[in-house]
């Protein structure tokens, strides 16, 4: 990945990062209680071919950092997947973090498929 594709990868995770933050705090209704804290705290683990995003110590989900094939399924740079466990990810693409529309998650992890 050329360093101009790096940065907008990386700009577009940061907007994906914010946005699940938003979701939850809409969700919340934005009020902190002792039950449900105001954000969540969400972290990236960086692998070979995937981003893990991690929330609250569980597997919110993966970004594919490279094109490439899963389960003989394509994917693209800034593909999203359900995790199929904290190691990696379920079959199929849930969204992308290029895409404008945001329908395809929650705070909880992208939407199962319809």
């Amino acid at each position: 990945m050329n360093l101009e594709n790096k940065l907008s990868y990386n700009t577009h995770l940061e907007i994906l990062i914010k946005a699940i933050n938003e979701n939850y705090k809409k969700w919340n209704g934005g009020e902190f209680s002792s039950f449900k804290p105001v954000g969540l705290t969400l972290t990236i683990s960086e692998g070979r071919k995937f981003d893990k995003i991690i929330s609250n110590n569980s597997v919110w989900g993966f970004v594919a950092k490279t094109n490439g094939l899963l389960k003989d399924i394509p994917y693209f740079v800034g593909d999203v997947f359900k995790p199929a466990g904290w190691r990696g990810p379920a079959k199929h693409v849930r969204g992308s973090i290029f895409d404008t529309n945001i329908d395809w998650f929650s705070w909880t992890g992208p939407n199962y498929l319809k």
